[in-house]
């Protein structure tokens, strides 16, 4: 039984969203949405949600789960607001802890800001499965990029998150705290043991060198024969230098500051201050 995959890319910031539902019924589960924020201005819009939820009730659809691959560091999660619109849980990976634990010092957060994952509805281990309908989704533990990082098996689609890009761009950065090109490179393995057919969908496309359209979709068997950082036999020590040598070269994401202080939080914003107004920090040669 294959899901019936939506995908939404956002143009801003080169990710996809995915609503991935049961062909026999109307269940689904939502996967790496985005609040749309102008940095400039400091505001948000629900544009790119509001595209998600138009889907979900065209279809008739009923959400059970709203998924994180990570904390993304590039764009702005819209899981509240989609739960609020929508209903269903907000998982993410347990390992989240650490994010928070890294980070919440990075912003200096204080006593009141909880690090035990406590914000999310779901924490999820290497290992566990959950239902969407009749659909099992097998959930495995694929850091690197970042600790906590997840990817989602679906009967036979995997949702990798920014783990791997498109076989002709490669793979994640992993210069951010907690990132690891050793970890990075066993995960990619983890994923790339899955028989060859199966379908895995990546978090963000840039369109590589060469390449006319966006992309997101391609195979464990094409990974493995192609991935131009990881594929056709690349031994880790290969990968541990060439993501090293790359990972220099990268400037941060736009978006990295307000990104990270709203999804370690499942997407809430910090408190209002006492003039009702909600602020985000940014710290000077913090990160």
């Amino acid at each position: 039984m294959s899901p019936t995959i939506k995908a939404f890319f956002d143009d801003t910031t080169n990710t996809i969203s995915y609503v991935v539902s049961d062909p026999n019924g109307e269940k689904c589960a939502i996967i790496d949405s985005v609040l749309d924020f102008d940095q400039a201005s400091g505001r948000t819009d629900t544009k790119a949600a509001d595209a998600l939820i138009a889907y979900v009730q065209a279809e008739n659809l009923t959400v059970e789960w709203i998924l994180e691959s990570h904390v993304h560091a590039d764009h702005l999660s819209a899981a509240p607001y989609l739960q609020e619109a929508l209903g269903g849980k907000i998982g993410i990976g347990d390992q989240i802890t650490a994010v928070q634990e890294v980070f919440g010092k990075v912003f200096n957060e204080g006593t009141k800001f909880q690090r035990d994952g406590s914000q999310f509805d779901a924490l999820f281990k290497d290992g566990d499965a959950i239902h969407i309908g009749q659909m099992r989704c097998d959930i495995l533990h694929t850091p690197g990029h970042t600790p906590a990082c997840m990817t989602f098996v679906i009967d036979g689609a995997a949702f990798v998150g920014d783990t791997l890009f498109m076989p002709d761009f490669g793979t994640a950065r992993v210069d951010f705290p907690g990132g690891s090109a050793e970890n990075l490179y066993n995960s990619i393995q983890k994923i790339l043991s899955l028989p060859d057919e199966t379908r895995i969908f990546v978090g963000h496309d840039y369109k590589a060198p060469g390449r006319d359209e966006f992309a997101w979709e391609t195979t464990v068997g094409e990974q493995k024969a192609k991935n131009v950082h990881v594929g056709a036999g690349k031994t880790k020590q290969d990968f541990i230098k060439a993501r090293t040598a790359r990972d220099a070269q990268l400037a941060m994401p736009k978006l990295i500051i307000p990104s990270l202080q709203i999804n370690m939080r499942a997407g809430n914003m910090p408190e209002p201050e006492d003039n009702g107004v909600v602020y985000l920090k940014t710290p000077v040669n913090g990160l």
